[in-house]
């Protein structure tokens, strides 16, 4: 697809229209039967029964890439990997905010790095906290939103992050907001839709047909990871989904070998069916837990406001923040507090376990 003369293109910082992307060995070249053209090692001596580690990995893995496709139901050319959700971040702050003269929009309280990566790269960014819906959620303030992109008096906003389900809160962003803000938006910023969580919601869900969204709102971008319901953290793989010419501007930008190989031969094996139906029965042993965890916080005099959660984490409102999190870690369990967050004062986040986690936590907080 030509990127020219279209938004997205007049969206991204104009000095890329014109650089050429570095074309590594892995890149520009393919086939061979002798690989003489990286400056690779013929062989890795620390590891020799790897017979393909001296070896650099793909610039974009196809069969991992098109396996991730699959599972979201999107086209390969709508499919970037890279090295978590978090580099994803770091390269759409790159490729479309030009250092203090454009900005990033986030909607406290929120992912931190939104805000951290923004602020490393130069960028200014506008804060539109959550407001408090009828129902006593807290949630986007679309109004409030589209005014400042609006405003020509001020620093341009070019990405505008959405956590859905929300980190730290748990919750599900109410999808007709988010698509009022699509539609607001229009042409004039990119709506970034952090998914990290989403396997955890509901099946019926319609922030799970992501290929509808996109198909519709070409401004939509949408961050994936395995790092939650996959349980692979430690691989760091993660994925944007986009129109094709946004992952091709972000192809520019991107390290000329973003994955290792474990990484992608680990996160290729995940995606095959049996791997995803492994993965949904630890989703629903979890999700098994967490309703059990909440019905115990209930229970609790110190739980003073329970959030509601569609993740794998619980938000609780207590006394004392600190104190609680000092208590569970001298008993070897970890929580975190999230007091620092706008509008979390004294909020601690619990993450949901195995069975015999949970077990040892409810053993340890107070009664």
């Amino acid at each position: 697809m030509s990127t020219q003369n279209s938004f997205i293109s007049q969206l991204q910082r104009a000095h890329l229209a014109d650089i050429t992307p570095y074309q590594s060995a892995r890149r520009s070249m393919s086939g061979g039967s002798v690989w003489l053209n990286a400056n690779e090692a013929p062989q890795t001596p620390a590891f020799p029964q790897q017979n393909d580690w001296n070896r650099y990995p793909s610039f974009q893995s196809n069969a991992l890439n098109q396996a991730y496709a699959d599972y979201a139901g999107v086209a390969l050319e709508q499919v970037l990997s890279c090295r978590g959700s978090d580099e994803a971040i770091e390269l759409l702050i790159r490729s479309f905010c030009e250092p203090r003269e454009d900005a990033v929009m986030i909607t406290t309280p929120t992912y931190g790095m939104y805000a951290i990566s923004a602020a490393t790269h130069g960028a200014d960014v506008v804060d539109c906290p959550l407001q408090k819906a009828a129902d006593g959620s807290l949630q986007l303030d679309v109004e409030a939103m589209v005014a400042r992109v609006r405003d020509t008096r001020q620093t341009r906003v070019k990405l505008i992050f959405v956590c859905s389900p929300s980190n730290p809160l748990g919750n599900e962003v109410d999808a007709k907001r988010i698509e009022q803000l699509l539609e607001a938006v229009g042409q004039d910023a990119l709506v970034v839709l952090d998914q990290a969580y989403i396997e955890f919601v509901a099946a019926e869900s319609s922030q799970r047909r992501i290929a509808e969204w996109l198909a519709r709102y070409p401004q939509l971008v949408v961050l994936r990871t395995l790092s939650k319901a996959f349980g692979l953290a430690a691989l760091r793989c993660g994925f944007a989904l986009g129109q094709p010419e946004l992952i091709e501007i972000l192809r520019k930008v991107i390290a000329p070998y973003p994955l290792p190989e474990p990484t992608i031969a680990g996160a290729t094996q995940a995606l095959s069916e049996p791997a995803i139906a492994e993965m949904q029965a630890q989703l629903a042993q979890t999700l098994k837990q967490r309703e059990r965890l909440l019905a115990d916080l209930t229970n609790r005099s110190w739980a003073k406001a329970i959030w509601p959660s569609v993740t794998n984490f619980v938000l609780v409102n207590v006394p004392d923040a600190a104190a609680l999190v000092t208590h569970c870690q001298h008993a070897g369990v970890l929580i975190r507090n999230q007091s620092s967050q706008r509008g979390l004062g004294q909020c601690i986040r619990i993450s949901i376990g195995n069975a015999a986690e949970m077990d040892r936590l409810l053993e340890v907080l107070p009664a």
